[in-house]
């Protein structure tokens, strides 16, 4: 078995500044580290229990595989917040069948991204008997 000791997540964006600004400013995340120097300098953002590695430039957007996904305190609170911002949103919050709250924003480059609200009472934070 792989120790695996930390991780990351690699985006090599369009427009890096564009997409700092996107991560940075808009998004509000913390920068962990930075590196380099120029327009294509890293910077590697907190994502809660992981990272995001913004460095590089790529010709072409990320593909549609790649998605991302963060758990938000609040959908609603994050959606006005992000909203005010000027962050298009591409689907507010809604409650899925499968009990969690999601929206849907898009960075940049089109790479979408999911804001989970995980409710008080949905299994992944309460479990009767335990």
């Amino acid at each position: 078995m792989v120790h695996v000791l930390s991780s990351r997540i690699l985006l090599h964006p369009v427009d890096p500044d564009r997409s700092r600004a996107f991560y940075g400013d808009q998004l509000g995340l913390a920068i962990q580290r930075e590196f380099g120097t120029g327009p294509e300098r890293g910077t590697v953002y907190f994502l809660g229990g992981g990272f995001l590695e913004v460095s590089g430039r790529s010709e072409t957007p990320p593909s549609p595989a790649l998605q991302l996904w963060l758990q938000v305190e609040s959908a609603d609170a994050a959606h006005e917040e992000l909203r005010a911002k000027g962050v298009e949103i591409v689907r507010p919050p809604v409650r899925e069948p499968w009990g969690l709250i999601e929206m849907w924003i898009a960075d940049p480059d089109g790479t979408r991204i999911a804001l989970v609200e995980t409710p008080k009472d949905h299994p992944l934070r309460y479990r009767p008997g335990i």
